[in-house]
């Protein structure tokens, strides 16, 4: 699909083999079925209306001004400085920065006007002549010509049965506009000594912004100033129902109190201010029972509520799935703008992102301003420091990437290969001469990356509420993505403090330890085990580490059990086993593993825990002596909380619980999906 939305010369021939193709792997299994679907549908269009993709494309990732197709896109490359080397940083926003000095508006209308009628009169177009005409065209000319193209392409495809032949007419008038209609005569006799060989029509890099991660609000205010210049456009009304203004100050959300010198009563009113009835009709009866409006409760729709994970639907672990796309969550009101978020970093940074989307969801369970507008894709690509680059610090530091590499092949051929490379672009020194062009090779990559990426691969976030060995300080709450690691610490809290000793706990390597967890069944039943044991470490892992685990169920039945049921964290518990003889006392080291969804863990000995989330020594909790770990929960909307204020008190506890139940999942987008 890359190569037919960027060339020209493809026949309509090569347009039905191709979809006939397409149409004939609709029968294959997930995620072959899907993406085929997909490209089935692009070049249906595409075939009816040459150059319809491409126009798409650069007029929403350059910002291109149409009102016949409004959409907006926009790259966002985040990089934590303290996870990535200034040089890279630096060999990436040169790319970037030269990318971005190229496509000018006009140039990309330029692309837009010489593709669109390069794909639909083919031979009989005079690309040299055309590019020189438009190069030699002022700017307001230059419009002119973008928008008929735009308007004539536009139309057409959003026809019910869309003509080739009809397109080709409507395009031959804007290109004999352009070059005078001898010049398109001399094109169709195919005649002319100055007739130039079809010219490449390069497709301009998307939009991409640099920046430095500094803090978990940071994806929230890029969001908002990225539809900030939309703002003032008129809202409809389900829209303004929402009260979707969470884009503007907080003063200017401030409603102006008015005290009221009135009954209520429109009988009440002074004359003037309405139109007076004939004394005695029955009209100003009605009016004398009648209260003046006064302040209107705001209506939410009723089949309005949170989507699960934005662009994908709420199902099992590692579940993947479409994005929505365009698609539209209100009605009437679709999703103009498309917002892809790009991280470069480990697992550490992926833990920071997970954090931030947390946040973003809670905050649009408030304001809800973000979601009917704008649609969010997420992309990873690995980087791990160089000094790190050891088989065993690359396996820790990057999980997840590798498990997107296992589930799949073109991730792993064209994403986890960059990190080297990266690297080596980096260390590079930098050339002298001005003049030289920069070669755009990660940029590619990048950009090759978030336009084919459409199917994610959605994760579990987990939740851990963490107690403290100070009575006097409120439990801690965060979560984590991949991993949590529990160490154990030499000091000890208070005998009077959490926790008393227990009687008969001989002293020996490791902290006695009390672990309450519900065991994952294949019936799916809940089981609650409870034990307890020395031990000296523990490790709750979300990623499977074989191949063998990879293509595990991704799909779900609505008679299936609960999605809770199905997300099981791995536990590696390194027990001390105690062993009496004639010689004397010896301890044995022995790692056992279990899976489960839910843990309590709690220190028996007066031991206390240090908790490291995601790997990230940022995130390090210390003198915690219990702590509980379980999916975390997708946030609650006002529109759900309102639903519960009217219940009684025991649909209130179902309705609570079945809120609970609804997991919040992160999707990270890769080529196919899981590769069954």
């Amino acid at each position: 699909m890359y190569v037919l939305t960027k060339a020209t010369g493809i026949t309509e021939e090569l347009h039905r083999r191709t979809y006939a193709f397409c149409t004939r792997l609709l029968t294959l299994p997930a995620p072959y079925c899907t993406i085929a679907l997909d490209c089935a549908i692009r070049l249906k269009t595409e075939t009816a209306v040459p150059g319809t993709l491409y126009q798409r494309l650069v007029i929403a990732e350059q910002n291109l001004t149409s009102e016949l197709y409004p959409y907006r896109e926009r790259v966002f490359l985040f990089v934590d400085p303290e996870l990535v080397s200034p040089s890279v940083c630096s060999a990436l926003l040169l790319e970037i920065e030269a990318a971005s000095g190229q496509q000018t508006p006009e140039a990309c209308m330029r692309h837009v006007v010489s593709h669109a009628l390069q794909a639909a009169l083919g031979e009989a177009c005079h690309a040299g002549a055309l590019q020189r005409k438009l190069l030699a065209s002022s700017r307001p000319a230059l419009e002119g010509y973008f928008h008929a193209v735009v308007t004539a392409v536009e139309q057409m495809a959003r026809e019910p049965s869309p003509s080739r032949e009809g397109h080709l007419e409507r395009l031959e008038e804007i290109y004999c506009s352009l070059l005078g209609p001898a010049a398109a005569a001399r094109g169709r006799c195919g005649g002319d000594s100055l007739q130039d060989e079809p010219l490449s029509v390069p497709l301009p890099s998307p939009r991409i912004t640099f920046h430095l991660w500094t803090d978990e609000e940071q994806l929230w205010k890029e969001l908002v100033l990225f539809l900030r210049p939309q703002t003032q456009l008129r809202l409809s009304a389900d829209l303004e129902a929402l009260d979707l203004q969470g884009l503007l100050p907080d003063w200017e959300l401030a409603r102006a109190s008015m005290l009221s010198t009135d009954s209520g009563i429109e009988r009440d009113l002074p004359l003037g201010a309405d139109e007076l009835l004939a004394p005695g009709s029955p009209e100003a009866e009605r009016a004398g029972l009648q209260r003046k409006g006064g302040i209107k409760k705001r209506v939410w729709p009723a089949d309005i509520v949170m989507p699960g994970s934005w662009d994908g639907p709420p199902g099992l672990h590692r579940r993947t799935g479409r994005p929505s796309g365009d698609g539209e969550l209100l009605p009437g009101v679709s999703r103009l703008h498309t917002a892809r978020v790009l991280v470069l970093g480990d697992d550490r940074m992926l833990g920071r992102l997970a954090r931030a989307y947390r946040n973003l969801r809670k905050r649009e369970t408030q304001r809800f301003c973000l979601t009917p507008r704008l649609s969010l894709q997420l992309y990873y690509i690995p980087l791990l420091a160089p000094e790190t680059s050891a088989a065993s610090r690359r396996s820790e530091l990057g999980e997840l990437a590798a498990f997107l590499g296992r589930a799949d092949p073109w991730y792993e051929g064209i994403v986890n290969s960059l990190c080297p490379t990266i690297h080596k672009l980096a260390e590079m020194p930098l050339s002298l001469d001005t003049s030289q062009t920069v070669d755009p090779f990660i940029l590619d990559a990048i950009t090759y990356y978030v336009r084919m990426g459409t199917q994610p691969v959605y994760f579990q976030i987990y939740t851990v509420k963490i107690f403290s060995g100070d009575l006097s300080q409120d439990p801690a709450e965060d979560i984590f993505l991949t991993e949590l690691k529990v160490k154990i610490q030499d000091s000890k809290f208070p005998k009077d403090s959490f926790s008393p000793r227990r009687r008969g706990v001989a002293e020996g390597p490791g902290a006695e330890l009390s672990i309450c967890y519900q065991k994952a069944l294949l019936s799916h039943r809940t089981r609650e085990v409870t034990v307890s044991l020395r031990a000296t470490g523990l490790v709750l892992k979300t990623l499977p580490a074989s191949d063998t685990e990879v293509s595990g169920p991704t799909l779900c039945t609505p008679t299936a059990a609960p999605d809770t049921d199905h997300m099981c964290l791995k536990v590696s518990v390194t027990e001390i086993v105690k062993t009496s003889n004639l010689a004397g006392r010896s301890f044995s080291v022995v790692t056992n593993t279990f899976r489960t969804a839910n843990i309590q863990i709690q220190s028996q000995d007066r031991r206390l825990l240090t908790l490291l989330l995601d790997k990230d020594s940022c995130r390090t909790y210390k003198d915690v002596v219990r702590f509980e770990v379980a999916p975390c929960p997708e946030p609650c909307s006002r529109t759900q909380k309102s639903k519960v204020l009217g219940l009684s008190s025991h649909q209130q506890e179902m309705e609570r619980n079945k809120a609970k139940a609804k997991p919040l999942l992160i999707p990270i987008n890769t080529f196919s999906g899981i590769v069954q």
